[in-house]
């Protein structure tokens, strides 16, 4: 009779035990959105969101004419809203989060969500590894990963919606780390 109640006892222990898990604090986030929620205030990590007015939006056609011409310009007309987290090590508990595979987490998320990478030419562009969210050439969102300069152990994650083409990503992405750097992060 003993025998009958081990193994409900031993299960009903399990679904304890895993639920106590997915409430904690290390558990991974699933999307992009809930990873900037996450993360954001935390020791270590700093957001910045913009969202495209007119002004901002004119000014950066300007420079982008400068830049790199049409396929920049295009790129940065089609934001509707961009977000940068990035992290830097500032404790040993911080540097505890980055060992415990923050980069990897958000890695999962995007091939979770569906995100297909794709190549960035140029040396500037390699630095961050470019995911989209797309059907066809139409891209409606891409995240980028990548790391602060000078910081060890840092991460970037960029999120950015929009409409957009391919090449007008891949555009956009080659200037990724001197616009994350322009951020002040």
């Amino acid at each position: 009779m003993l025998n009958q109640f081990r193994f409900p006892a031993l299960f009903l222990f399990l679904l304890l035990l895993a639920g106590c898990r997915a409430g904690g604090p290390s558990t991974p986030a699933r999307t992009v959105a809930s990873f900037f929620s996450k993360y954001d205030g935390r020791e270590g990590f700093k957001t910045t969101e913009w969202s495209a007015d007119l002004l901002q939006r004119l000014a950066l056609v300007k420079a982008a004419k400068l830049l790199g011409g049409s396929e920049l310009t295009n790129a940065i007309t089609g934001i509707r809203a961009a977000k940068v987290i990035s992290f830097a090590p500032t404790s040993a508990t911080a540097r505890e989060l980055a060992q415990q595979g923050l980069r990897q987490e958000a890695e999962g998320i995007l091939k979770g969500n569906k995100y297909e990478p794709i190549s960035v030419g140029g040396a500037a562009g390699s630095d961050y590894q470019v995911s989209v969210r797309a059907s066809g050439d139409k891209v409606s969102e891409f995240a980028a990963l990548g790391k602060l300069p000078d910081a060890a152990d840092s991460f970037v994650l960029v999120a950015v919606d929009g409409n957009f083409t391919r090449s007008q990503v891949q555009a956009l992405a080659k200037y990724l780390p001197q616009l994350v750097q322009a951020t002040k992060l």
